[in-house]
């Protein structure tokens, strides 16, 4: 171990039991990819069961992996000898992708049509959109949000799935930001999610966080200010932001962004965003 990184070697992996004190995505998906080609089988107990993770162990059933109970508090891996290299395979649409166009709708005051969404996955999210005031027209696989009033105030608590996500969590707090009354978002997956609190003060917004809870104190606007983003969520929260606010925003540290999504401004831009990205000297 040195230099900000670790390196682990091993002859061979073998199966065993483990459970997961904390239900993390990141953590099952790697235990999972690990035990694929170890020796016996691997029980994981209080796993993630997020779509993505079921996505996963389908894409490993696929290329000939033994994977069964993804989905489900309980999965079991029993280890193959060799994967198979030519296996194709469509990826799940990202649920916090469509998430984050949906809270830009409602932020904004607009009219979106999402297409290409499993909107099962979106449920936890709809419910608190629609709780805020937004309306959601859902048609399966594609789904019509819109909004044409202030938002409304809201409590929100983060849970694994089918909870409401943490990723979307900085997001529903631009909505907050600016809803009429006091708001509260109770965090209980990721501590340090509220960074983006201090960005959205600089922009106007009243936020007061202590520890896993923030309080919102909605305002009419936000203004344009320099601002900075701490994680990936808390970038896509300040484009929305910076979409809504009156005046000119800039956002720094994009990469963060460009981790979790694919020519996020130039969809913006399709839905008549003026947003651009810049280099700096």
């Amino acid at each position: 171990m040195g230099q900000g990184k670790i390196v682990a070697k091993a002859k061979k992996l073998k199966g065993t039991s483990i459970y997961m004190d904390i239900s993390s995505v990141g953590a099952t998906i790697n235990v999972m990819l690990a035990s694929v080609l170890a020796d016996g089988i691997t029980i994981i107990d209080n796993a993630a069961k997020e779509p993505h993770i079921v996505d996963v162990a389908n894409f490993l059933n696929t290329m000939g992996a033994n994977i069964k109970g993804a989905g489900t508090d309980t999965i079991k891996v029993t280890g193959v000898k060799e994967l198979i290299g030519n296996a194709t395979y469509s990826v799940v649409p990202d649920q916090i992708e469509a998430g984050t166009f949906m809270v830009a709708a409602v932020a904004s005051r607009g009219d979106i049509t999402l297409k290409n969404c499993i909107t099962k996955h979106l449920e936890a999210i709809t419910a608190k959109i629609c709780e805020v005031g937004g309306m959601v027209e859902d048609y399966g696989d594609s789904m019509r949000v819109y909004c044409n009033k202030r938002p409304s105030k809201a409590t929100i608590k983060t849970l694994p799935y089918p909870g409401f996500p943490t990723d979307m969590q900085s997001q529903m707090g631009v909505i907050l930001s600016i809803a009429d009354g006091t708001s509260i978002i109770n965090e209980s997956i990721w501590e340090s999610r509220f960074q983006y609190t201090e960005e959205l003060n600089k922009m106007g917004a009243k936020i007061t966080s202590q520890g896993k809870t923030a309080f919102f104190e909605g305002v009419k606007e936000l203004k344009g200010a320099p601002v900075y983003a701490s994680d990936l969520r808390a970038g896509a929260a300040l484009i929305v932001a910076g979409i809504i606010a009156k005046g000119t925003t800039e956002i720094y540290n994009v990469e963060y962004i460009d981790r979790g999504y694919e020519n996020i401004e130039q969809k913006f831009r399709d839905l008549g965003a003026k947003i651009k990205r810049v280099e700096e000297n």
